[in-house]
């Protein structure tokens, strides 16, 4: 049986903690590299910046800055301020778990066509998670036998923080799931139950499993060694479906219940659409369609495909590129 407790044990575990932080530091960085040609088309206007996606870019580089900041107390060889080393890592790393499952949330949200009661429910929730994520920021660290060394913090709230942030991914899991199992089968609910939906359930396992060390205690660094994967895997799972959701709806817009939306990153006119399609006699096609809101626009094609009639919105360009490529009409 393992004596959790044993001074050779724990600096056994600390040296495989060491390494092992390295290892998922390479993997986030591969992540992040990967990926980065999305942040690019963001920052240059190539996609439409939308104001959920800063929620994204907070998550995705608050991890990097966490991840830092834990290699530095990890090799740092000469006497540092741990105490705001320490609170360093704490903040971002606690920020961006919190901004993980606020990217969750929204795509929930967005998914339910921002009904008012899912909105308020996650927003309470999240609140309540933002609040026990800063509380865990309270530590206090020195410098001791040549290592930074936390001397002072609260388990239960780190504790409380975990079984917290598990419930609530759970909760956004099962959101999600029902709303689209309930929903008709379009593609973006192929997308979702395809691949995205997976990145909910990995969110919730990674933070089950750093639960179950931290209840576990068996000792200070097996009570902490899942957590630093937990952050990484939900920030991941987290950044992919925004950039799955995103660059979905660029192309086919993303459905909602309530009207448009900046939640579901969609784009939609104004107003509601009619048109009436008849073959008149000659086999002429005639195509009128009504906006409202914008002008009528009533056309006739020939057989061959050619406009020989509009009305007074024939000098539209939109009219003019209809026209330009207009294909011959199925009979």
């Amino acid at each position: 049986m393992v004596n959790w407790q044993s001074p050779s044990e724990i600096q056994t575990e600390s040296v495989v903690f060491g390494r092992f932080i390295h290892t998922l530091f390479g993997l986030y960085l591969w992540e992040v590299f990967t990926s980065l040609d999305f942040d690019w088309q963001v920052i240059s206007g190539r996609k439409r910046f939308r104001w959920p996606l800063i929620f994204y870019f907070a998550g995705r580089y608050s991890l990097i800055f966490a991840l830092i900041g834990i290699l530095i107390a990890l090799d740092v060889t000469e006497p540092v301020n741990c105490q705001a080393l320490y609170t360093f890592n704490q903040l971002f790393g606690n920020a961006a778990v919190g901004l993980a499952s606020v990217n969750l949330s929204l795509r929930t949200m967005a998914v339910w066509g921002q009904h008012r009661t899912i909105v308020c429910l996650l927003v309470v929730v999240m609140l309540g998670q933002w609040s026990f994520l800063l509380h865990g920021v309270l530590l206090k660290a020195e410098w001791m036998d040549g290592a930074c060394v936390i001397t002072s913090t609260d388990n239960k709230i780190l504790a409380i923080s975990f079984l917290y942030t598990m419930a609530f991914d759970l909760l956004v899991l099962c959101l999600a799931g029902w709303k689209l199992a309930a929903g008709e089968r379009s593609k973006l609910i192929k997308l979702i139950f395809g691949d995205g939906l997976i990145y909910f359930v990995i969110a919730f396992l990674a933070n089950l499993l750093a639960t179950i060390f931290m209840l576990l205690n068996l000792n200070a660094v097996m009570s902490i060694i899942a957590n630093v994967p937990a952050a990484i895997a939900c920030t991941i799972a987290a950044s992919r479906v925004v950039r799955r959701l995103t660059n979905f709806s660029t192309h086919d817009g993303f459905p909602s219940t309530s009207g448009s939306s900046t939640l579901a990153f969609r784009h939609e006119v104004t107003g509601q659409s009619s048109r009436h399609i008849t073959i008149k006699p000659g086999g002429n096609l005639h195509l009128k369609m009504d906006v409202v809101g914008m002008n009528s626009i009533d056309a006739e094609y020939d057989a061959a495909g050619r406009m020989t009639k509009t009305g007074d919105s024939y000098d539209d360009p939109e009219i003019q590129a209809i026209h330009d490529d207009f294909k011959k009409p199925p009979y």
